[in-house]
């Protein structure tokens, strides 16, 4: 499974990054930005400057992964997307799941 999450500065994208490797709630993270987001926020229309953090790891290991994202997060309501991987490299996926197991 991979999750996306997006931060305002790229310290804290890194700080969310090393904690779920070290933490091995995720196997890797991948840090890319800025990018622009436009979203309305509290009735008004914003831009801002993010980075994204796209994370790798199991159904099994994603509780654990969101609760230090929501812990470790800067925004009061942060953006954290699963999505399921339904196909992909076994020799890959194998290493994901070992990466994240207890």
């Amino acid at each position: 499974m991979t999750v996306l999450t997006t931060v305002d500065s790229a310290d804290a994208a890194a700080a969310l990054a090393r904690d779920a490797v070290e933490s091995r709630s995720a196997a890797c993270a991948q840090v890319s930005g800025p990018v622009t987001s436009v979203y309305r926020w509290k009735g008004e229309i914003e831009t801002a400057q993010e980075w994204q953090v796209l994370l790798k790891t199991t159904a099994g290991a994603y509780p654990a992964l969101e609760a230090r994202l929501r812990a470790g997060h800067p925004y009061d309501t942060p953006e954290i997307i699963a999505t399921p991987v339904t196909h992909g490299s076994a020799d890959y996926l194998a290493w994901v799941a070992a990466e994240v197991a207890p």
